[in-house]
């Protein structure tokens, strides 16, 4: 259970700025009352905090201003001078652990479910110092609220997961219609960074049937003398993708502006797969083929 605390919501003399999607403050006024817990609402799908000199313990509502989208999953994303506190999720009144201060976050995204009657609470304790609580420590990340449609099967409850399988054709069907990108094009090549444990697919892709975002962006190929698409699609080393001769049909989802790979058929077996889907009107959406 929380504690007999102070909830104070963020005021300008508590150093804290903020708009609808991300919020900037200081642990300073956790000096005068050690219960004191600074309260932040942001009302995005997706945002930022920093937390610099954190003192006590920091409290983030989120409750974004949509009516129509159901939101199912929150990922956050530390960032890569994450320290001084950990991260909770608070699920009615009780503290579930998300990330601790010592369990080095670094390049890592950690997921739950929002789903329920409460509103997703994140919850960020600091952790005790010796130097006292002004010492130059700054707590940041970047969230991102999921609706079904976003949460591709790469995101599990606790991080970025993957079967490291190849799509059935039921789900291959599906990632077509709900999936952030889908792109028809050719490996170009394949880095492994063990560091991030994740490797990049780097592709060459002369459609882009859509994007959420700006993931795969246009260049002019001095070959070939016309516009086509560059990007890097990631997914986990544990998967041990290998480049591939021949074309091929991209999907998957996009977190903190990187694209992850869900489905990836070669283009010919999903022509196969979608017009006999067709024949049998079993196909969940419809794909334009060129």
């Amino acid at each position: 259970m929380l504690p007999n605390l102070i909830i104070l919501t963020c005021f300008l003399a508590l150093r804290c700025a903020a708009d609808l999607c991300n919020w900037t403050g200081s642990g300073f006024a956790a000096g005068v009352d050690s219960r004191i817990v600074l309260q932040v609402r942001l009302r995005c799908t997706k945002g930022s905090v920093r937390w610099v000199y954190p003192g006590q313990a920091l409290r983030v509502v989120l409750e974004p201003n949509l009516s129509s989208a159901r939101h199912t999953s929150i990922c956050i994303k530390p960032s890569p001078s994450f320290g001084g506190a950990s991260v909770f999720i608070e699920r009615a009144g009780q503290l579930e652990l998300l990330v601790t201060d010592s369990g080095r976050p670094e390049y890592q995204v950690f997921c739950f479910r929002a789903d329920g009657p409460h509103k997703p609470v994140i919850y960020l304790q600091a952790s005790p110092q010796s130097d006292g609580p002004r010492n130059r420590r700054t707590v940041g990340f970047k969230y991102e609220l999921l609706t079904n449609r976003s949460a591709a099967p790469n995101l599990g409850p606790s991080g970025l997961e993957t079967s490291c399988r190849p799509c059935n054709d039921t789900e291959l069907l599906m990632a077509i219609c709900s999936s952030d990108f889908v792109v028809r094009g050719y490996i170009k090549k394949v880095t492994h960074d063990s560091r991030r444990q994740m490797s990049s697919v780097e592709v060459s892709a002369p459609r882009v049937y859509w994007q959420r975002s700006g993931v795969f962006e246009q260049h002019l190929d001095p070959l070939v003398s016309c516009q086509s698409w560059r990007g890097h699609i990631h997914t986990l080393l544990q998967c041990h993708v290998k480049p591939g001769d021949g074309e091929f049909l991209f999907t998957g989802s996009e977190h903190f502006g990187e694209a992850w790979l869900g489905c990836a058929p070669r283009y010919k077996d999903f022509l196969s797969v979608y017009h006999n889907a067709r024949t049998a009107r079993q196909n969940s959406c419809d794909f334009p083929l060129d």
